[in-house]
């Protein structure tokens, strides 16, 4: 007995060459029962249009490349299983970015701001590689573990209503990043750091909606390393006045 069920997907489509707005396109898809979204948008590539356009690699929710709207909600479109949902499906690209094609986006705004917070230790001393690696206990590394699970999905920046209406705002994913550097303990460039990411485009732009951790498939939770990093400014702020700096 046939386990399939058939589903109807409407796809948003956007050809630049061709199209002035982007439409919606349906396709009637086969569907077995441990498909998820993603095996849908393959199924069609291969056997209904070959010219939908999408990112995907891992298929694990490893990756981000696959993040999508799926009826209205920001998902990994490989975590997305067609068990919970509904027979008919709205697939679109992820919101509050430029559509290139299809289902793709444009990243380079995430990508810059990304690289502004310096991703990356900065050491006080750097070491020859003679003297051996950086060390760093258990306890060091589990303060900050949790905010280096981010795989870059985006599907934080398309939930964050403040990144939809403050495009200069940092944006959550990269202020959580620059926090996971804050606290390691091999690290000092906080100082660097806080240029950016204390600055009003920063963490002051953020009003803690908290949509961005909801939607995290890491359990990352960008909103507390935003609060907490609002914490750690607020104290320097004060320590400076008290010890009569600006």
């Amino acid at each position: 007995m046939s386990t399939k069920r058939t589903i109807t997907f409407e796809v948003m489509r956007y050809r630049p060459e061709s199209d002035a707005e982007p439409s919606y396109q349906t396709y009637s898809v086969p569907c077995e029962q441990e498909w998820v979204v993603l095996d849908a948008l393959l199924y069609i590539k291969d056997n209904l249009d070959t010219t939908l356009s999408f990112r995907w690699s891992c298929h694990m929710a490893v990756c981000g490349s696959c993040g999508m709207i799926v009826n209205g909600e920001p998902m990994l479109s490989c975590k997305a299983f067609l068990r919970d949902y509904p027979d008919v499906i709205r697939v679109e690209p992820l919101t509050n970015f430029p559509i290139e094609r299809d289902l793709v986006i444009v990243m380079d705004d995430f990508i810059t701001k990304l690289a502004s917070i310096k991703p990356y230790i900065i050491p006080k001393e750097e070491r020859k590689v003679e003297q051996g690696e950086y060390l760093q206990t258990p306890v060091q590394l589990k303060k900050f573990k949790q905010y280096t699970l981010c795989i870059n999905c985006l599907l934080c920046y398309a939930a964050c209503p403040q990144y939809g209406l403050v495009p200069e705002f940092v944006g959550p994913a990269a202020l959580a990043l620059a926090h996971r550097y804050n606290l390691d303990s091999r690290d000092n460039g906080r100082s660097q750091r806080q240029e950016i990411a204390a600055s009003h485009d920063g963490v002051w732009e953020c009003s803690f909606v908290g949509a961005c951790s909801e939607v995290c498939p890491k359990h990352v939770d960008p909103a507390g390393a935003i609060q907490q990093t609002k914490i750690a400014s607020t104290m320097d702020y004060f320590l400076g006045f008290l010890q009569g700096g600006s």
